[in-house]
């Protein structure tokens, strides 16, 4: 049986409001009354308790509203959400942008909420505004984020004279440096397939662009187009110059942590997750560094890789104009400060404010400023594209002269998937 929680959110609303934390402002012509059904996949302990403080604030702005909240087992709720959207839908779902979200809105099972992007909110949230839209219209509102781009040993560019790459060249000179000092440039585990997907995207988005990279996941490209193939020559010259770590798939990606912490390896693409288990581990801040994933082509603009969480009206929701009152909170500015403090992540509103930790500044001001935000490979591109994509990536690492056959076989999927 999957993990269902159920709680009734009324008198005891007050109570799980966060100390100190004040209301926003955000004004109700007429009372929200009724009920108001919310299901999240928000299970873990740290998201769950974001999630709950804020409808709390909610329920206080709302009286007269009874809010019951559904916390399923995030596993279980991936297997169920087209279940519940379809019958007996609640009135708000928690689920992902870009294609994850892209299936039930082609089913129409998700409502259009344009009307939710009004100028303001389209500003404020312009970096994310893409990955909500289909079909030139917005179906859902993001409301946390997290930054993935390059943490490297700063300690290690500064004992060998090695500047923050900002391009592909000085990226490649960097490794040279690095493997001439007998340090590997790049830890990465790819056992699990997954991370192999960082590099693809960040590759393709700065050979290519944004637009390009986002109609390939969407199955609007072939694998063997020549654009294709020009990401896997840039990600070769890495390949070949012997940038990664050895036998990167015997390791997950926190079994590669330690190659990094102990100086074998200087560099590391992964999402801002990766700060923690590098502190634990006994680096410090002053050892750790971060930038933004190098350009390749100066005349594209640079998008990033930023997986975004997402709320949702289902489009037979019974309480709509409370699930619309209940969104627009979420994106709320001071509410994002709030709940993204608690989960250690980023605020979608760029009007919003956000711990003093050097990481998440970082990436705060990237992603603010990002032409857009794709989601993750296992994201953009449907499950079976996916998997065939990542194990391909993975291939390529190990035997890029294989090539050929992986775009063959990665193209025979697409045209079957699509």
């Amino acid at each position: 049986m999957p993990s269902i929680t159920k709680t009734r959110l009324l008198a005891f609303a007050a109570a799980t409001m966060l100390a100190g934390a004040a209301m926003p402002a955000i004004a109700q012509d007429e009372p929200l009354t009724g009920e108001l059904r919310i299901f999240l996949d928000t299970s873990n302990p740290a998201p769950r308790a974001a999630m709950e403080g804020m409808i709390a604030r909610f329920q206080e702005m709302h009286p007269d509203l009874d809010i019951e909240t559904t916390i399923i087992d995030r596993e279980a709720y991936k297997t169920q959400l087209r279940n519940f959207l379809s019958a007996n839908a609640p009135d708000v779902a928690t689920w992902h942008a870009g294609n994850r979200m892209a299936p039930y809105v082609e089913a129409g099972l998700l409502e259009d909420v344009s009307d939710l992007w009004d100028e303001e909110v389209s500003r404020d949230l312009a970096s994310t505004k893409g990955s909500m839209t289909i079909d030139g219209k917005q179906w859902g509102v993001p409301y946390t984020y997290y930054q993935w781009g390059v943490y490297y040993r700063e300690d290690l560019f500064e004992q060998y004279g090695i500047a923050e790459p900002a391009t592909w060249d000085e990226f490649k000179a960097a490794c040279q440096t690095l493997l001439d000092n007998d340090v590997k440039c790049v830890s990465i585990g790819t056992k699990f397939l997954w991370t192999a997907a960082g590099w693809f995207d960040y590759v393709n988005l700065r050979t290519n662009g944004y637009e390009f990279h986002m109609d390939l996941t969407a199955g609007r490209v072939p694998w063997t187009d020549e654009r294709v193939r020009q990401t896997f020559a840039n990600w070769r010259e890495l390949i070949d110059m012997g940038a990664y770590i050895d036998n990167h798939t015997s390791y997950s990606w926190q079994e590669a942590l330690p190659f990094m912490v102990q100086g074998d390896a200087a560099m590391y693409l992964m999402g801002n997750f990766v700060v923690a288990p590098l502190r634990e581990a006994g680096l410090t801040d002053d050892q750790i560094g971060f930038f933004q994933f190098p350009s390749i082509d100066a005349d594209l603009p640079m998008a990033e890789e930023a997986p975004t969480d997402t709320f949702h009206i289902p489009a037979q929701a019974q309480n709509k104009e409370a699930a619309r009152a209940f969104l627009r909170y979420v994106v709320d500015a001071e509410n994002q400060s709030i709940i993204n403090a608690e989960l250690g992540q980023l605020p979608v509103n760029s009007q919003a404010t956000i711990e003093d930790d050097e990481f998440l500044n970082a990436g705060f001001e990237m992603l603010s400023s990002a032409q857009g935000l794709s989601q993750f490979f296992d994201r953009d591109a449907p499950a079976e594209m996916a998997k065939a994509g990542m194990e391909g990536f993975q291939e390529f690492m190990v035997r890029p002269d294989n090539l050929d056959a992986i775009l063959e076989r990665l193209e025979r999927v697409r045209q079957r998937v699509y």
